[in-house]
């Protein structure tokens, strides 16, 4: 196998590592791209691939990290990460570890990490790569990295969500959800949302979004029932698919452009958060996107025929 059979069979991993440690999809593509260049410009012997691959994307994508968590510090409004319909990396033994840790919960959570914590965190834990392994990974000793994993375990312990084993029930909620939805039922889909739910959204300034987090089962259901009927009306139509290995659906203007995506976290048998990405410079690598400020207006107008 040459260097490019190698690079392209490993794509994959390296792109799931990337993402997992960035949360951007075009940061963990300019990753994988700048791994190929130093594995194509290497002229030494390497015994091993993977391990030379899965270092070098590790090592790239946390100093993409340290300079993008400033910009995030500057962010208008909540920062989520930008949506992943499909993980390209599949592994039968992890699939719960991989659909659990690419949640926006989970990416969230990891946000709290310093880039090296999150690292390790990625490496050891979604992947199960050797301690000796990381520590090449990162350029720590071993001893450092368990201590670095064991940091990283308490932070993630205390506030991560755990989810339903039984996917098919979670997706029968959402199915029920997004039906309620269409219909603008308060009740149903008051029915189907925790008590303390949360409604937030990511426009990053860049789009017109809720000045603030919605709480509340009642709030909610009302918001979103008065809501995607006046979406509706200007042709507003949504798909639903997962979104970050949990349940979501991509929303389209009346062209099939991008305008948002919403994603549901359901950890205990009811919607607990519903989060909105609609921030354009999030959401190019699904299509085309949508004007959402002219999406906006025709709302507008469409409220005041009513």
């Amino acid at each position: 196998m040459n260097k490019v059979e190698e690079f392209e069979d490993l794509r994959p991993l390296l792109f799931s590592i990337a993402y997992r440690i960035l949360g951007s999809v075009g940061e963990a593509e300019d990753a994988v791209q700048e791994t190929w260049l130093r594995y194509d410009r290497s002229t030494s012997r390497v015994e091993s691939a993977k391990a030379f691959l899965s270092a070098t994307v590790t090592r790239v994508s946390i100093d993409v990290l340290r300079s993008a968590r400033v910009r995030r510090e500057e962010y208008v409004g909540p920062w989520f990460p930008e949506p992943l319909l499909d993980d390209p990396y599949q592994d039968p033994a992890r699939a719960a570890e991989l659909a659990d840790s690419v949640s926006m919960a989970a990416l969230l959570l990891l946000e709290r990490l310093s880039p090296l914590e999150r690292s390790v965190f990625v490496l050891r834990e979604v992947f199960d790569f050797g301690f000796d392994e990381v520590a090449a990974a990162v350029g720590r000793s071993e001893a450092a990295c368990r201590q670095l994993l064991v940091r990283a375990r308490r932070h993630m312990r205390d506030g991560r969500p755990r989810y339903e084993v039984d996917r098919q029930g979670r997706q029968e909620l959402a199915t029920r959800f997004f039906d309620a939805l269409k219909d603008g039922d308060v009740g149903g889909l008051r029915n189907l949302l925790s008590a303390d739910v949360q409604l937030v959204g990511d426009g990053g300034g860049k789009a017109p979004q809720f000045a603030r987090a919605v709480t509340g089962a009642e709030n909610v259901a009302r918001l979103l029932a008065a809501v995607f009927p006046l979406l509706a009306r200007v042709d507003v139509t949504f798909e639903p698919c997962e979104i970050n290995g949990q349940p979501g659906a991509v929303f389209r203007d009346r062209d099939g452009r991008v305008l948002h995506i919403m994603a549901l976290d359901v950890p205990d048998g009811r919607i607990r958060t519903i989060r909105t990405v609609i921030n354009p410079d999030k959401l190019g690598h699904l299509g085309p996107v949508a004007d959402a400020w002219a999406v906006d207006r025709e709302v507008k107008r469409a409220r005041g025929r009513l």
